[in-house]
């Protein structure tokens, strides 16, 4: 059996953190994008509110299993990608999962950072069990202070946003490319249901 239809795949836990922190961050993202208009109307700012709450909670929830995600990489070999992927698209792999570890720290952290730098001071209630502290070096900043960090870190938490957007529609392309065009087990890897697609045999 060649390299491009070996069905190893990657382990249980690695597959759960996937695809828990993978449909964590799309509802974040879709959250995010509703809640930043509607906490303006007065018909949805209630509610709007109650979003941004669950919306940090899950936030920091996706910061703690992203540690855990990439401590679990660095400690269990990952699969061997397959034999008929040339240089680039080697290369392009690569990128895409150092991209999506910045994006799985990158997007909880600089929102804990605009929250602690927040002129509103409001505090963060883990799924109002207990307070998440927020970090004392934007929280005793004055008001000018304050202001300018948070919109900076505002700015930092959009232009991630936006741009793991794109990331994931190119993941999705690139996984089903490799899947319905390539053929070989990339995807599979990841999805326990499926199996390594048939590759025809060239004549």
């Amino acid at each position: 059996m060649s390299a491009a239809n070996n069905t190893e795949r990657y382990t249980k836990v690695a597959i759960l953190l996937h695809w828990l922190i993978a449909f964590a961050i799309i509802g974040l993202m879709a959250a995010g994008i509703w809640m930043t208009g509607a906490i303006k109307e007065k018909e949805t700012q209630a509610t709007a509110f109650e979003v941004y709450q669950i919306h940090k909670s899950i936030g920091l929830t996706v910061l703690v299993l992203s540690v855990v995600r990439l401590i679990w990489r660095f400690t269990h070999k990952a699969p061997a990608m397959p034999s008929g992927m040339v240089a680039w698209e080697r290369m392009a792999a690569h990128t895409t999962h150092f991209l999506f570890y910045a994006l799985m720290i990158g997007l909880p952290i600089t929102g804990w950072l605009m929250v602690s730098a927040s002129p509103w001071g409001l505090p963060t209630m883990y799924f109002n069990q207990f307070e998440v502290p927020h970090l004392h070096a934007l929280s005793s900043l004055d008001m000018a202070g304050k202001q300018e960090w948070e919109g900076v870190f505002k700015e930092m938490h959009e232009v991630i946003a936006y741009g793991g957007i794109a990331l994931i529609v190119l993941h999705i392309g690139a996984a089903l490319k490799h899947h319905v065009i390539a053929k070989d087990n990339t995807l599979v890897r990841m999805l326990p249901f499926l199996k390594t697609p048939v590759q025809r045999e060239e004549e």
